[in-house]
C-alpha cells in the first residue's frame, strides 16, 4: 500500500454543504474505504487548504479515482502528492 497526502480546499458548494452537515466529512470517508482508499489521519486547515488528509491506497490509479470521484462533485478540489518513508528514500538513493 502507498502513502498519499492529499491537500484539499472546499468549493462555496462544499461549504454549504458541511455547514448544514460537518458528519459529511465522515461519510466521505467512508465512500473512500468502499473504493480501496484508507484515511489514516485527517486534519482541518487554516490557509490556503482547508483539509490535509493522510491516506493508504493499493496505487496511483485508484487515487486519481478519488480525485476524479470526488472532483466532480463540485464540492471540493484537491491535489494528491505521493509519500515515501526516509528509510526507502534512503535505501533507493
Amino acid at each position: 500500500m502507498g502513502v498519499y497526502i492529499i491537500m484539499s480546499s472546499l468549493t462555496n458548494e462544499g461549504r454549504k454543504s458541511i455547514k448544514k452537515d460537518p458528519n459529511r466529512i465522515l461519510e466521505v470517508n467512508e465512500e473512500l474505504k468502499r473504493i480501496g482508499i484508507k484515511v489514516r489521519e485527517q486534519y482541518a486547515l487554516l490557509g490556503e487548504y482547508d483539509f490535509l488528509s493522510i491516506v493508504e491506497a493499493h496505487d496511483p490509479e485508484q487515487v486519481m479515482k478519488m480525485s476524479i470521484e470526488l472532483g466532480a462533485r463540485g464540492t471540493v478540489q484537491m491535489n494528491s502528492f505521493a509519500a515515501v518513508p526516509i528509510e526507502t528514500f534512503i535505501k533507493n538513493i
